[in-house]
């Protein structure tokens, strides 16, 4: 009888598990690699004049980013790193934008937009959101940064 109960027990978690083990599917590819191999995970010191901080959140949902940007005196973004609290678009839009800008000028960084960001990933609409809070954390990183310049000069 315990052996029926466990096939039964076993048959029924196959239904229900099959459900969320397809939920994957919703995510595109390139979702998921950046979500599973995340570029530029960490944290770059606040304190450095050098290096600015965006930090933000989305309260409908609950997801938060960091990005942190290092620039070098001919304002060429050198490192970009990124922290993000959320599902995995919000990550995998953390990775890009830090992907995206590492290397680049901030005059550069200033101009990529969420819409971008969305297309490169394949974002369906109810995902939107995890784009703009990438582009609003690199708006955030560079208005710290130049913050921090004007105090300095």
């Amino acid at each position: 009888m315990s052996l029926q109960i466990s096939l039964a027990a076993k048959g029924l978690l196959q239904k229900v598990a099959a459900p969320a083990a397809t939920s994957a599917a919703y995510y595109h590819e390139k979702v998921i690699d950046h979500y599973e191999n995340p570029r530029n995970v960490g944290s770059l010191n606040k304190n450095d004049k050098n290096v600015g901080t965006g930090i933000v959140g989305a309260p409908a949902c609950g997801d938060v980013m960091k990005l942190q940007i290092r620039v070098d005196d001919n304002g060429k973004i050198v490192e970009a790193k990124f922290k993000t609290f959320g599902c995995g678009s919000a990550i995998a839009s953390s990775s890009l934008a830090t992907e995206w800008i590492n290397g680049k000028t901030i005059e550069y960084a200033s101009k990529i937009k969420n819409d971008e960001i969305a297309k490169e990933l394949c974002l369906p609409p109810v995902k939107l959101h995890c784009s703009m809070l990438a582009q609003d954390a690199i708006q955030a990183a560079l208005k710290d940064y130049q913050k921090k310049q004007k105090k300095e000069a």
